[in-house]
């Protein structure tokens, strides 16, 4: 091993260490302290097994490492290091661990290419990475076997493809929306497909049995915000993430792609650039409200550079992804003594903006809605009468 390639290690060591401590100054027992002992005996490792600047990042070397090491945490050390490398240009791959999806044989290109996608730029968890694999890997199998190529594709080449399932209408239409997915990204970011066949993805109508609609009655709301905390920072951050959901309507996935670019908070306002339906809109944001992100932002987020409104609380700190907006929501509705979920407060919007008088039209571009119908599905009572009549209260 040459003295560049110690040299090289040092300097990344110390900057990566460097940059940790930027970032977390308000940890009690900061991760660089941990990391530092690691890295320095990666260090050692590397100078005694001369190993070059050009192969220290890679699965090889880091299993080596970890059989070398006694240091609890050499793995994740080595691979955070490799990333920050990665992610400065130092380096022209950081180390990844081959999850057992990842082991799978690969799909073709541009199947892999939506997945990375959905990772990076959608934020999929993992668990939602699996279920969208699942469903392209059977496209593609169905696509091969009837000799189709994807510029090809006709609505009812989909509509035969969601008929071969033999599941219950609920995966089904989990399947759907997965593949609708998949083709409206063909249509839109590739241009593979020249019609967006995502909208004709649709099942056959059912119609709905009489339900009463699912939101918050004024005891109920008041309940869920007295039994919020703010004992932690996690509190603190799912106290502004329900007064969000609550006046504003948003869902999981758009509180989570929350920026500071999208919220005005001298204004007074926040916009919604990609909504479900591609509606974007501005929206005025109510006193508390804004005031439960401020001081979310201001006493609880971690420090990053990062431009997200929602972080996670563990290092290193990415954003929050739409799965765990919905499980503060429900944690929130649980320690309230609700049976409800998070979504209940959509719906409870839907239903505030009916009862001051809102006509559905302006309700439906407030919920980002693409048509009426969807609309009304939020609002199955529109009078106090018929909510006396089935539920023997007045609200």
């Amino acid at each position: 091993m040459a003295n560049r390639d110690s040299k090289m290690l040092i300097e990344a060591i110390h900057g990566y260490l460097d940059w940790i401590k930027s970032v977390e100054e308000h940890r009690a027992k900061p991760t660089s302290l941990g990391y530092r002992q690691i890295l320095f005996d990666f260090l050692t490792f590397t100078i005694c097994k001369e190993i070059t600047w050009e192969e220290m990042f890679n699965l090889d070397i880091l299993e080596a490492f970890c059989a070398y090491s006694d240091f609890k945490g050499a793995q994740k050390a080595v691979i955070n290091l490799s990333q920050y490398l990665f992610n400065y240009g130092r380096i022209n791959q950081p180390i990844k661990i081959l999850r057992p999806n990842a082991l799978k044989t690969p799909l073709p290109d541009i199947y892999e290419q939506y997945l990375l996608y959905q990772e990076q730029g959608m934020q999929a968890s993992p668990g939602h990475l699996s279920q969208i694999r699942r469903i392209l890997t059977s496209f593609n199998a169905y696509l091969e076997k009837k000799e189709l190529s994807l510029p090809s594709l006709k609505i009812e080449h989909l509509d035969a493809f969601m008929r071969s399932f033999a599941v219950k209408n609920n995966t089904r239409k989990l399947y759907r929306t997965l593949l609708r997915g998949f083709v409206r990204y063909l249509y839109y970011q590739k241009g593979i497909i020249k019609k967006d066949l995502a909208s004709l993805l649709v099942g056959p109508r059912v119609i709905e049995q009489q339900k009463p609609p699912k939101f918050l009655r004024p005891q109920e709301v008041k309940s869920l915000f007295s039994n919020l905390k703010l004992s932690t920072p996690a509190d603190i951050r799912t106290y502004a993430i329900v007064y969000l959901a609550y006046s504003l309507g948003l869902r999981p996935g758009e509180i989570s792609r929350i920026t500071f670019d999208d919220i005005s908070f001298s204004e007074g306002r926040i916009t919604i650039p990609k909504r479900k339906a591609d509606n974007p809109i501005t929206l005025p944001i109510p006193e508390n409200t804004i005031k439960a992100v401020a001081a979310y932002v201001l006493s609880a987020r971690p420090k990053s550079n990062d431009r997200h409104i929602f972080l996670k609380h563990v290092f290193p700190y990415t954003p929050l992804s739409a799965n765990m907006v919905t499980l503060s929501l429900s944690k929130a509705m649980k320690q309230a003594g609700l049976s409800s979920s998070g979504y209940w407060l959509r719906h409870t919007y839907a239903q505030n903006l009916l009862q001051i008088g809102r006509p559905i039209q302006e309700i439906k571009e407030m919920l980002g809605h693409d048509s009426i119908e969807s609309s009304r599905n939020y609002m199955q009572i529109n009078t106090e009468l018929m909510r006396k009549v089935l539920f023997n209260e007045t609200l």
